[in-house]
């Protein structure tokens, strides 16, 4: 284990305050069966969206994209050096529904090894878990959950994420369907499955605004991701700046994440669509810092995810 903690980029490990204003959950590359003609694919296209974000002051930003999904670490690598802006690449497993029944059953006995390698070895050429490792390592791992309950494959997922952070220190980043099973999910994470509730961060909270929840699951300690831009959260945008007041004054500010979770084509603001990446800091940053003050802001954007990616790596 090393001595001090350190973020795992795509360039290297570094030091949390190097981190500077972060979106922490975002994907420069994506692509599912469940969205067919809407990869994100195009690498002008998302070395755009890092230049503009880099000229709104932003300085790193944490894909959530698993492996099997396009997650092109290789191309996270050049594009980090092209646009000085620092990436954090995932391993992980997203839903079933995302995969072919035959990826599934390569890995089905060996996950927390997949996860494990990706960390400590490198991602693999053409993001095949059996390929060589050519590419760089992974920072976090990214599972998911299923709506309203831990089906058989998030526990699955969620058990070899738990071995994988045992065994190297790794974040674990966790995708909630719809926003549903967030205190499932803590319990089960950082409850049988022991995981510090400092290592775990919970997305799309802001799908599912049921406040009495949220406090529930802030009491745990883990993180709370909200990524209010995303075209898949725009029904509960008018919230977000409330939702984060009311955690903030009930103690919670240090728990707090904000990323932009663009996962198809239409919503690259480089291709025409939008809001895109930069949105977080052009836009949505100003008018939290109106409604929560500069403070606040400054710690879901700069020192909270300083917090949340680092970890005093074993491996």
């Amino acid at each position: 284990m090393t001595g001090e903690p350190l973020v795992r980029t795509v360039l290297g490990d570094v030091s949390p305050a190097a981190l500077g204003r972060t979106d922490a959950h975002d994907h420069l590359f994506f692509a599912s069966r469940q969205l067919p003609g809407q990869e994100l694919d195009d690498r002008a296209a998302a070395e755009a969206e890092l230049r503009a974000f880099a000229a709104a002051g932003g300085r790193t930003v944490v894909q959530w994209t698993p492996f099997g999904l396009n997650r092109r670490t290789a191309d996270l690598a050049e594009l980090s050096r092209a646009t000085g802006v620092a990436l954090v690449a995932a391993t992980g497993l997203h839903r079933a529904e995302h995969y072919p029944a035959e990826l599934l059953d390569r890995v089905a006995d060996r996950l927390a090894e997949v996860f494990v390698a990706d960390l400590i070895a490198g991602t693999p050429a053409g993001d095949d878990p059996d390929g060589e490792r050519s590419g760089p390592k992974a920072g976090l791992i990214k599972v998911a959950g299923a709506f309203h309950v831990v089906d058989r494959h998030a526990h699955w997922t969620m058990v070899a994420a738990a071995q994988a952070h045992h065994e190297t220190g790794a974040p674990i980043a966790v995708h909630l369907e719809l926003g549903t099973a967030a205190r499932e999910v803590a319990d089960l994470l950082c409850g049988e499955l022991a995981v510090p509730p400092s290592r775990v961060i919970l997305g799309h909270l802001n799908r599912n605004p049921d406040l009495r929840v949220l406090r529930e699951v802030a009491a745990t300690g883990v993180y709370l991701g909200f990524d209010g831009p995303s075209r898949a959260n725009h029904a509960t945008d008018w919230r977000l700046a409330d939702l984060l007041l009311e955690l903030s004054a009930a103690g919670h500010t240090g728990q707090l994440l904000l990323g932009g979770d663009t996962t198809t084509a239409a919503a690259r603001l480089s291709s025409g669509g939008g809001p895109g990446i930069p949105y977080l800091l052009t836009t949505l940053r100003p008018r939290l810092a109106e409604a929560l003050g500069e403070d606040v802001t400054d710690a879901m954007f700069v020192a909270n995810p300083a917090r949340a990616f680092a970890t005093r790596w074993r491996r």
